[in-house]
């Protein structure tokens, strides 16, 4: 059994960690999430786990460089417009942000404790909805980015009572792969810097803690791997394994 609960409106991919991305119109889904997604980050050599990890939480200025995968490679364009690849001279620009010494991953490294995710994170792949973007702009009196989420597919549901916690033990239909959700994403202060001009605005965060819990989006692993494209249709399956996983 399955039922249709909406399309796909939206696909983002992040190559590096942290920077920018891209939209895209189609994408291919591997055991790890999309295909070129969190490929590679920067690190922290002063610390460790995954406090290693150089994001824009620190450093906001991240957000202001533009990454995409480009035939397997890495495209990275600086905010002057120059275009450099995953290098020596990427790296170098990057540690003029921070005054410790930055280091970077290679490529599609593999996660050291979970072999079919890569290094840099834990879930596969992220999912937003347009009603929730709706309720969050309702609440907080502004309009809303979707990129502050840094979803990888934005969901447009059928109907606005659509929720995706609910989803939280499902599995989806997406285009020709199967996703199976499994938690919510807890926010922190990324989503107070506006994509475009990096300026923060913590009320945002603070909204997001008062009526949503800090919880926005959820987090999928890759059930069957597959073709996603814009305008796919969205299908919550029958699963008989949900009731054990929300246990």
């Amino acid at each position: 059994m399955q039922s249709i609960i909406g399309e796909i409106r939206d696909i983002n991919r992040y190559p590096v960690k942290s920077l920018a991305g891209e939209t895209l119109e189609v994408c291919d889904i591997e055991s790890y999430g999309l295909v070129g997604d969190r490929y590679c980050a920067f690190y922290d050599e002063t610390k460790e786990g995954w406090s290693r990890f150089v994001t824009a939480r620190n450093i906001p200025g991240l957000l202001s460089y533009h990454a995409k995968l480009i035939d397997g490679d890495i495209e990275v364009t600086t905010p002057d417009g120059t275009v450099l690849g995953w290098d020596e001279q990427l790296l170098n620009e990057i540690q003029k942000l921070s005054k410790k010494p930055v280091t970077m991953s290679r490529l599609r490294d593999p996660h050291p404790q979970f072999p079919h995710l890569l290094s840099v994170d834990e879930a596969s792949v992220l999912l937003v909805t347009d009603a929730s973007l709706r309720r969050l702009e309702e609440a907080w009196g502004q309009p809303v980015d979707h990129r502050r989420f840094r979803g990888n597919f934005v969901i447009a549901v059928t109907e606005d009572s659509i929720f995706e916690g609910d989803w939280i033990g499902q599995r989806l239909g997406i285009g020709e792969a199967e996703l199976q959700i499994d938690s919510y994403c807890e926010r922190c202060v990324m989503i107070t810097m506006d994509p475009d001009n990096l300026d923060r605005d913590p009320s945002l965060l603070k909204k997001v803690h008062q009526d949503f819990s800090l919880r926005f989006g959820v987090y999928a692993s890759v059930v069957k791997p597959g073709r996603v494209q814009l305008g796919d249709q969205v299908k919550l399956l029958d699963n008989p394994e949900a009731d054990v996983l929300r246990a």
